[in-house]
C-alpha cells in the first residue's frame, strides 16, 4: 500500500483512523514539549516522518489547534502554541472543580471492568521506585492515570474537556520539571485517589482528587 493514497479516515490494524494516529503521535510531542513552544510546524516533514500522507496530518493539527496546542496564522503557517504559565491559576481553577467531580462520578457509575484497569495502575505505581522511570515515562504514566479515571467516569463530553485542561497543565509542568525534584512522590498520589475510586467512595475520591490538583498548582509556584 502507498501511504499517500491512504484515506486519513480508514482505520488501521490498531483500529485508529490515520488522522487518529496522527493526532495522538503529534499531541505527545507537544505535550512532552518535544516540539518546542513557539516552534515551527512542517506538516510535509511531520507526514515523512509518520509515514503517511500530508491530509491525516493537517487533520490532525486542526484538531490540535481546538486543544489550544497549535496556532494556525495566515500565510505564517502553524507553530506550538507558546506557555504562558500565568494561565495556571486559570487553567487550575477549572481542574480543581472538574477533576474531583469526574472522581466522585466514576467511583458511583465505573463498570467493574474499569474498576479492575484502576486496580491494575494502582500495582504499576507502587512499583514505579524500583522501575527506574525516566521523568517523561512518569509524566507519561501521570496522564495515563488522569485518562483512566475521565473513561471511568463515563461521560465523554467531561472525558474531552479533563483531557484538554491536564495536557495544558502537563505541558506547563514539563516546562519546570528540572526544578521538580520528586516527581514520582506526585505520581505515587494517584494510588489511594484509585484504590478510592475502585472502591467506590465517592467522597475520598473528590477530596484525593482535589488535593492532587492543589498539590500541582502549589508545586508548579514554587518553583517559579
Amino acid at each position: 500500500m502507498t501511504v499517500t493514497t491512504a484515506q486519513s479516515g480508514a482505520p488501521g490494524a490498531d483500529g485508529m483512523s490515520l488522522s487518529e494516529r496522527a493526532y495522538a503521535v503529534i499531541r505527545d510531542r507537544l505535550v512532552m514539549l518535544d516540539i518546542r513552544p513557539g516552534e515551527p510546524i512542517n506538516d510535509v516533514k511531520l507526514a515523512a516522518e509518520l509515514q503517511m500522507g500530508r491530509t491525516p496530518v493537517r487533520e490532525a493539527l486542526k484538531r490540535l489547534e481546538l486543544d489550544h496546542l497549535v496556532q494556525s496564522f495566515p500565510r505564517r503557517g502553524t507553530f506550538a502554541t507558546t506557555i504562558d504559565v500565568t494561565e495556571l491559576g486559570s487553567i487550575s481553577e477549572i481542574r480543581q472543580q472538574l477533576e474531583p467531580f469526574a472522581a466522585a462520578r466514576a467511583a458511583r457509575t465505573a463498570s467493574t471492568a474499569a474498576r479492575e484497569e484502576l486496580r491494575e495502575l494502582a500495582d504499576e505505581l507502587r512499583a514505579l521506585p524500583e522501575a527506574g522511570d525516566t521523568l517523561p515515562d512518569l509524566l507519561r504514566t501521570d496522564i495515563a492515570v488522569h485518562q483512566a479515571i475521565y473513561r471511568a467516569a463515563g461521560n465523554p463530553h467531561l472525558e474531552d474537556v479533563l483531557v484538554r485542561y491536564d495536557n495544558l497543565a502537563t505541558r506547563i509542568w514539563c516546562l519546570v520539571l528540572d526544578r521538580l525534584p520528586d516527581l514520582g512522590a506526585h505520581v505515587a498520589e494517584h494510588i489511594a485517589l484509585l484504590e478510592a475510586v475502585a472502591a467506590g467512595d465517592e467522597d475520598l475520591a473528590a477530596t484525593l482528587s482535589r488535593d492532587h490538583v492543589d498539590h500541582f498548582e502549589s508545586e508548579i509556584r514554587r518553583v517559579l
